[in-house]
């Protein structure tokens, strides 16, 4: 048999190709070297405010860092980059998994910038619970956006933290908003409890549903309807319309059972492809309306003060909530009364007990 009949595999290797040279070994190390070093937080901070990327890139890592070492220095960088901040809109997108999130920012974020704006995108990937990893893929969903260079999209992993939302998501959208981006997008897991903690720090909450999965019917509950500012039915297109159109329909018709917002706002639905990119534009009218609206009202402010409050408790709780479980002498106790409740020898709520009565003794 002639050796054209034989299959090859596609990763076998070709006779007479000669592997490449082997690079310099001193780029090499010199590239290795400057990896390793450290800038200041002045450096960063600096870096930063002149929208390089690298030094955003380099901050947000350190702000996400559970290393006790960092903290310091990332605190002195969001506090120097406070004072440039708070420039931005922002907008927080949900929606259950499958309903197209990626594809829909991609669609949306690619409409801003060809209106001039420039886009942050914080997409927050789920965290497996058995071996803590996360694939972290929306950059490589949104592959359009990703090129285009008034567009910035950093995914991080959830953690630990519920919908991965916490102190460094909105950490983080400080350091966006001082590097110069003027829209900011919050795109949550959709695990279905995530949403609160997005809504605490976006001025505009997006819903996204898609029709004839049965979702019309599960959207229609108080919790995530009341946070919604506007409702939207993706995947518009194809044999999917009239279904959309449908949906549309029985949510309006929900949404007026609901009391009124205080900001008189009257949460709008509509429909778009992200595909066909059709209906994106009148969204981006629809966001523009309530933000014409709510900074009349004083309503816009109103909340950034508020989510500042709310922030403030929340790192206080993160912080003593830390503080708590990295006592040697709680993780000695923690372990002898898991042991004991595990057994039934002590109640949950003396284990509790007991332990908090060594923290308060340690302070």
């Amino acid at each position: 048999m002639s050796n054209f009949n034989k299959q090859v595999g596609s990763l076998s290797e070709k006779p007479g190709i000669s592997p490449p040279e082997i690079t310099n070994i001193s780029a090499i190390n010199q590239i290795k070297t400057k990896r390793r070093q450290q800038p200041s937080s002045d450096e960063l901070i600096t870096g930063i405010l002149d929208g390089n990327r690298t030094s955003l890139s380099r901050a947000i890592t350190l702000i996400e860092s559970t290393n006790s070492d960092h903290f310091q220095k990332a605190d002195e960088v969001v506090q120097g980059c406070l004072s440039h901040a708070n420039k931005s809109v922002r907008i927080g997108i949900t929606g259950v998994p499958g309903v197209g999130k990626s594809t829909f920012i991609e669609a949306f974020g690619k409409h801003l910038t060809e209106l001039g704006k420039k886009v942050a995108v914080l997409a927050v990937d789920p965290s497996s619970s058995l071996s803590n990893g996360s694939i972290l893929g929306d950059k490589t969903r949104m592959e359009e956006l990703v090129k285009d260079e008034n567009a910035f999209i950093r995914p991080s992993a959830s953690g630990e933290t519920l919908g991965g939302v916490a102190r460094k998501t909105r950490e983080t959208i400080i350091l966006c908003e001082a590097a110069g981006f003027d829209t900011i997008i919050i795109e949550t897991v959709g695990v279905g409890q995530s949403e609160t903690a997005v809504h605490s720090m976006v001025d505009f909450f997006l819903l996204l549903k898609i029709s004839g999965a049965g979702d019309e019917l599960q959207g229609i509950k108080r919790g995530i309807m009341e946070m919604a500012d506007a409702i939207v039915i993706n995947k518009a297109d194809g044999d999917n319309i009239k279904k959309a159109n449908q949906a549309k329909v029985e949510f309006n018709r929900a949404l007026h059972l609901f009391p009124p917002k205080n900001t008189n706002w009257q949460p709008k639905v509509t429909t778009c492809s992200s595909i066909t990119k059709e209906g994106i534009s009148e969204i981006w009218s629809t966001v523009s309306d309530y933000f014409e609206l709510t900074k009349e009202t004083g309503f816009f402010q109103e909340k950034r003060n508020e989510q500042n409050h709310f922030w403030m408790m929340e790192t206080i709780n993160e912080q003593l909530k830390q503080n708590f479980y990295n006592q040697p002498e709680i993780i000695s106790l923690l372990k002898e009364n898991k042991k004991a409740v595990q057994n039934n020898e002590i109640s949950p709520f003396a284990a509790a007990h007991d332990l908090l009565q060594l923290y308060f003794k340690k302070q």
